[in-house]
C-alpha cells in the first residue's frame, strides 16, 4: 500500500516559551494567548501547548483561555498521567499529543517508548479517543514504535526530529534524515497520519518539509526566540514560506 502524500503541510506553532518568558518575572506579560492570536494571523494552522506537571511555562488558566478564545485547533501536549488525562477530558481539545516527561529535563529529550509500555499507553489512547480527542504519540523514528502506535489504534504519530536537528556533522545529519524519511513512509504505509517536530529552524526545516508523507510540523522554541529579533508575525511567515517552498518543489518534481 502506498502511503498518503500531504499536499498542504500544516504548521502548528507551540507557544510554550512565551509563557516561559512571562513566568520568569511573574505577572501576565507576555500573554501566550495573545501569541496564539498573532500566530493565527500570521498563517499558523494550529496552536500547540505543553501543560507540564510542574507548570514551568503553560498554566491551567492558559489552557482555559486558549480553549475559549482561539479559533484554531489546539494540540495539547501532555504526559500520560491521571492528572493530565483529567484535564484533557475536561477541556476536550482538538488533539492531544502524548509525550514523555521527566521533571529534571530542560526540554523533551526523546520519544515515547510505546512498544515497551503498551498496556499503559492503551488506556490513555482509548480514553482520549472515546472523548473525541485525536491522539498523537511523540516517538522516535523507529519501526517498532510505529508498529506499536498502529496496533494501539493511535491515528497520529509525531516523529522526534531532535537527533536530525542536533547532528554535529553533515554525515550524521544525512543519516538522521534518512531515518526520518523511512519512518515517514512507513508510518504513512501503516495508515498513520505523520507529523514531525523538535528543534526545527529556518536552516534545517526544508528537508523535513520536503517529506511528502508528513502532514504537519510543530515548531515552537525557535520561532519564539527568533521573534525577539524579527517579530512573531514575520518569523512565522518566513517559516511558513520555507515550508511551502520545500513542499511545492518536491510535489512539482514528482509530477514533472
Amino acid at each position: 500500500m502506498s502511503g498518503t502524500k500531504a499536499t498542504h503541510l500544516r504548521l502548528g506553532v507551540n507557544i510554550d516559551h512565551v509563557a516561559t518568558i512571562r513566568n520568569a518575572r511573574g505577572g501576565d506579560h507576555p500573554d501566550p494567548v495573545r501569541a496564539a492570536h498573532a500566530a493565527a494571523a500570521a498563517g499558523a494552522d494550529g496552536i500547540t501547548a505543553h501543560l507540564r506537571e510542574d507548570r514551568r511555562h503553560i498554566r491551567d488558566e492558559d489552557i482555559d483561555k486558549l480553549m475559549n478564545e482561539i479559533g484554531l485547533p489546539l494540540n495539547l501536549e501532555m504526559a500520560a498521567t491521571p492528572e493530565m488525562l483529567d484535564i484533557a477530558l475536561r477541556h476536550k481539545p482538538h488533539a492531544c499529543c502524548i509525550v514523555p516527561e521527566r521533571r529534571e529535563e530542560v526540554t523533551t529529550e526523546g520519544g515515547l517508548d510505546v512498544a515497551g509500555h503498551r498496556q499503559h499507553m492503551a488506556l490513555y489512547i482509548r480514553k482520549l479517543s472515546d472523548a473525541g480527542i485525536r491522539v498523537s504519540l511523540f516517538i522516535n523514528p523507529d519501526s517498532h514504535q510505529l508498529e506499536a502506535a498502529r496496533a494501539l489504534g493511535a491515528p497520529v504519530v509525531e516523529l522526534h526530529t531532535g537527533a536530525y536537528c542536533d547532528a554535529g556533522d553533515a554525515g550524521r545529519r544525512v543519516e538522521e534524515l534518512a531515518r526520518l524519511t523511512r519512518a515517514a513512509r512507513e508510518g504513512a504505509d501503516l495508515g498513520l497520519e505523520v507529523h514531525a517536530g523538535h528543534g526545527l529552524t529556518f536552516d534545517n526545516v526544508a528537508p523535513i518539509a520536503a517529506l511528502a508523507e508528513i502532514a504537519e510540523l510543530n515548531i515552537g522554541h525557535f520561532l519564539i526566540g527568533e521573534a525577539i529579533f524579527g517579530g512573531l508575525d514575520s518569523t512565522i511567515k518566513r517559516m511558513r514560506a520555507l515550508m511551502d517552498k520545500a513542499r511545492a518543489e518536491v510535489l512539482g518534481a514528482r509530477t514533472a
